[in-house]
């Protein structure tokens, strides 16, 4: 499921390794397990063994063996990120995005004057510095970058304000920590799209999935078809969920032990759930590409159960548009 992650078991031992080219991170249910993992590498390859794992690609990592929780920060990361940029004195935002702000690729430069201004702003580097936070431990700014990102090819002014505004608001809060270990245990997924609000008309599909209280996986991305109806987004939103939920649950069960019951997968938006559990035959959706209809195989195999979640309680509601301050 995963060709950078190797497992063995044994009775009730288990061992986990993950590769990211020369970085292995161990565990396993003993100490002895980890040990003779790395004498077994030092009899073929020349290894640094670095103890405990407290940083891993940038990523501080922190255990709290009373509390059984393990966080993520990047702090140190953002930190130098925000200093590259000469924005250690700038007011901090509440949140990454303006609200009432729509970018578009209007907003370009378009004279010779504004060409030339632009030319030495490092928008293309920010976006991805942002980049990696955002796909390392920080979710909420994903529509942000993505958003951001569409317009690398001839930034604007505006959009170099956007940028600026999200480090301004990692820079308020750098010491949020991504944490797991929490009375919820079971893999839960959330699905959202945005509605065709963009200038292509093309609605944005978000989905986040948490295990043990923790964000795991998260995506926001453009859909490819442009959609007719509000019910028609939030349907290829979940149908993009169920595809990452399968994943994980194949995932879980090879490594610790299979899931019992489906998945839950919480959408806000009644028609779309209505369409995916019925499989009769509708003269409004009979133009939706038979790949979407794939969600509806997935809940009747019972690998997944979409569930109405209130807008108001909508985890991926962050990742498809900008939202106010709580």
């Amino acid at each position: 499921m995963d060709q950078a992650v190797f497992y063995r078991k044994k009775g009730n031992e288990l061992t986990i390794v993950v590769v990211h080219v020369d970085d292995c991170t161990l565990a396993a249910t003993r100490l002895s397990l980890i040990e003779g993992v790395k004498a077994g590498l030092r009899k073929y390859v020349e290894i640094t063994d670095l103890g405990e794992l407290h940083w891993l690609l940038g990523i501080e990592i922190r255990r709290d063996r009373q509390a059984r929780t393990i966080s993520m920060s990047q702090r140190a990361y953002l930190e130098s990120t925000i200093r590259r940029y000469n924005l250690e004195d700038v007011k901090p935002y509440s949140t990454p995005m303006e609200t009432n702000i729509k970018l578009t690729s209007a907003q370009s430069p378009k004279t010779p004057q504004e060409i030339a201004q632009m030319r030495n702003v490092p928008y293309i580097e920010a976006v991805g510095s942002l980049m990696w936070a955002c796909l390392g431990t920080r979710p909420d700014i994903a529509f942000s970058v993505t958003t951001l990102s569409r317009f690398s090819k001839n930034p604007g002014q505006a959009h170099w304000d956007a940028a600026k505004r999200v480090l301004r608001y990692l820079k308020g809060t750098k010491d949020l920590w991504l944490t797991f270990g929490g009375m919820e245990k079971e893999l839960v997924g959330y699905a959202d799209a945005d509605g065709s609000m963009a200038e292509d008309r093309r609605a944005i599909t978000g989905y986040a999935f948490l295990l043990n209280g923790g964000a795991v996986s998260w995506s926001c991305k453009r859909q490819e078809i442009v959609s007719l109806s509000t019910t028609e987004s939030e349907y290829i939103a979940a149908t993009s969920a169920a595809k990452e939920a399968l994943w994980l649950r194949t995932l879980v069960a090879k490594l610790f032990s299979p899931i019992d019951g489906p998945t839950s997968l919480l959408s806000d938006n009644q028609s779309a759930i209505a369409l995916a559990k019925d499989q009769q035959y509708h003269a409004r959706t009979k133009h939706i590409d038979i790949r979407f209809h794939f969600i509806r195989w997935v809940i009747s195999e019972g690998h997944l159960s979409l569930v109405y979640c209130p807008t108001n309680d909508m985890v991926a509601d962050t990742l498809t548009k900008a939202l106010p301050s709580a």
